[in-house]
């Protein structure tokens, strides 16, 4: 049997619960009508969505030296701002369905180029701070990229994610690649090095900006309001799509959540460690930061080709010990043979990784039976997982400060590739919240 057609339910969308006035369609229309500004926007906006966070990895060793931190404190750096991830999640969809999502994300964008500024300030409570703003601003990115698309481009909604993370992966790849070259061609400045994001931000503020006024222009007030219809609240007690369920209190949705969070987990680990883990074995920063990036580019392979194979099954189940193996046996590799396997282990990591997120992803709308519960399902994941991700770069930073090494914080990864699993083969059943 043919699974249903969920194309419309691909990109759970912040703003489900809304719908525009007559005045709002008429600015979205105005906005559609200049559909290159759009694509342009929502490129470089993209490309800010993980550059932030990918950025800082290659350089942790110079970060810790120039403030005195130990691997605890360092794993902060990376752990702070997905920390934030998680909790900008929660406030996300309220600020779209209060302010609209272009303004919003105007300001979001904003907010990065602020927090990376403010993170390479001469302070260690600037040093977090600064990864505060960072992480909210990302959360607002996250959730409000793909219910725009889905809003603006309902017919083309696969072709258009396939460019918006695409373009997230490349910018994440260029930024690792040349985090360590800038910051030898700025005299040794991690500060600098980092601080050169910023203007990728106020790129797409700017790319952004006339889409806002026309909006704004057009209405001359909010271009949404808020649907009468009960149980559109968004907490984590309110009502998920018509039939008044709560998805925090369905055990499908919080297999789906965990699974989401601990693929994130791992994720993040290697985001925050992996340069680290090459050089403490030998590999110079230069080297251990292209590979990174290879880790960052391979995963669009995954992200790409595990959604398609996972709309076509009724139940993912395969999938789920696909993309886990690949990643256990990465990590794995950088166990035994970091150095001399390493882009082997770099590239199976990134499939593996590309296609979790990609399952995770996939599995909130597959799971989910109409497009509120999937808006819902969609915050609950984010959220929670989020907030479950944050834990990996910091332990792994503690257990390495306390064993001298890296073979047990990867031996505790391979138990989250276990609990992974596990999990992952009940969120991966074929039903519904």
């Amino acid at each position: 049997m043919s699974r249903p057609d969920t194309d419309h339910l691909l990109l759970p969308d912040a703003e489900a619960d809304v719908r525009p006035s007559p005045q709002g369609a008429a600015a979205r229309r105005a906005l559609l009508a200049h559909p290159v500004v759009l694509l342009i926007g929502i490129v470089l906006a993209s490309l800010n969505m993980r550059a932030a966070l990918a950025s800082v990895s290659p350089l942790v060793s110079d970060i810790s030296q120039s403030f005195g931190l130990s691997s605890t404190a360092s794993s902060l750096v990376t752990s702070v701002p997905v920390l934030f991830l998680g909790l900008g999640a929660l406030v996300a969809p309220w600020l779209a369905r209060r302010f609209g999502s272009e303004p919003v994300l105007l300001f979001a964008l904003l907010l990065l180029a602020v927090g990376i500024l403010v993170r390479v300030a001469p302070s260690t409570v600037a040093l977090y701070g600064g990864g505060v703003l960072v992480g909210t601003a990302i959360a607002l990115l996250n959730v409000l990229m793909p219910g725009l698309i889905k809003r603006d481009f309902p017919d083309r909604a696969a072709p258009m994610t396939s460019v918006y993370t695409g373009a997230m992966i490349a910018g994440a790849t260029l930024v690792a690649a040349s985090s360590v070259p800038l910051e030898k061609a700025f005299g040794g400045s991690w500060e600098a090095s980092l601080a050169v994001w910023s203007l990728l931000a106020v790129l797409a503020a700017v790319a952004w900006l006339p889409q806002v006024l026309i909006a704004r222009g057009r209405t001359g007030h909010e271009v949404r309001v808020t649907s009468t219809r009960s149980g559109s609240g968004t907490g984590p007690g309110s009502a998920s799509g018509a039939t008044g369920k709560s998805v925090w209190r369905s055990a499908l949705a919080w297999q789906v959540t965990l699974f989401m969070g601990l693929q994130s987990l791992w994720s993040y680990v290697l985001i925050a460690w992996m340069p680290t883990i090459f050089t403490d074995h030998g590999m110079s920063r230069s080297t251990a930061g292209v590979i990174f990036a290879f880790n960052n580019l391979i995963q669009v392979a995954g992200a790409f080709a595990v959604p398609l194979l996972a709309g076509r099954m009724r139940s993912q189940r395969p999938l789920i010990v696909l993309v886990t193996s690949l990643v256990a046996a990465g990590y794995a590799g950088l166990m035994i043979a970091p150095v001399s396997g390493a882009w082997l282990w770099a590239g199976v990591l990134g499939i593996g990784q590309g296609g979790a997120v990609g399952l995770a992803l996939t599995m909130i709308v597959l799971r989910s039976g109409d497009a509120q519960t999937a808006a819902r399902l969609s915050g609950m994941a984010q959220t929670v997982g989020y907030l479950l991700a944050a834990v990996g770069p910091l332990a792994a930073g503690a257990v390495h400060q306390a064993t001298g090494g890296w073979t047990i914080p990867i031996a505790l990864v391979l138990g989250v590739c276990a609990a992974a699993l596990a999990v992952g083969l009940f969120a991966a059943r074929d039903r519904t919240v």
